[in-house]
């Protein structure tokens, strides 16, 4: 019986085995293809790495070469260097003098606006305008002088004449009573 046992279960297996191939032999037919692919590849990488390896001695033979023209190359490099720090310097005293450039060209409108306005008073123009009110003044201050002589000489004889106008209308009121009696006093009035 365990012999029975046995076969059946050794049927049952073959039988799985057979149904999981059919489902995963496609699957496995895929991968074997994938593996022989890879194993291929990989002959034709190890083909590229010698050929890589060639490469990499013949550039370091060459960069060997090259080291010792480096020298003269990293020489040049530290004179661009420096020349490229002088010329930011100098990039940067540019825009120093620019900067003040500019500041001195406001304070220069500043002074020319100043210059103008001290030609509004130029001292030569000043004295000769000084000059000629001086001499219209002191004309002017004569002609009031004379006015004021005038005035003054008009002023007493206007006293003189209120005076003498007052001494004839006394002479004139002593009159007017003597003509009323003579009937007559137009003739001595106009007398």
């Amino acid at each position: 019986m365990k012999d029975t046992l046995t076969l059946n279960k050794l049927e049952k297996l073959i039988e799985i085995e057979g149904r999981l191939r059919g489902e995963y032999q496609q699957q496995l037919d895929e991968k074997d293809d994938a593996i022989s692919q890879l194993r291929s590849d990989k002959l034709a990488l190890e083909g590229k790495l010698r050929e890589l390896e060639t490469t990499v001695s013949t550039q370091l033979t060459t960069i060997s070469e090259l080291a010792g023209r480096s020298n003269e190359t990293h020489a040049l490099e530290q004179r661009n260097r420096e020349l490229h720090n002088r010329s930011e310097n100098m990039k940067q005293e540019v825009a120093t003098v620019k900067s003040r450039i500019k500041a001195l060209q406001k304070d220069l409108a500043g002074e020319r606006a100043e210059l103008a306005e001290l030609k509004k008073y130029d001292p030569r123009r000043l004295r000769k305008n000084l000059d000629a009110s001086k001499k219209k003044l002191a004309e002017k201050t004569v002609t009031a002088e004379k006015l004021q002589r005038l005035l003054n000489q008009v002023r007493t004889e206007n006293v003189e004449h209120e005076g003498r106008i007052k001494e004839l209308e006394a002479e004139l009121a002593a009159l007017k009573p003597d003509d009323g009696e003579k009937g007559a006093p137009s003739t001595k009035a106009a007398a």
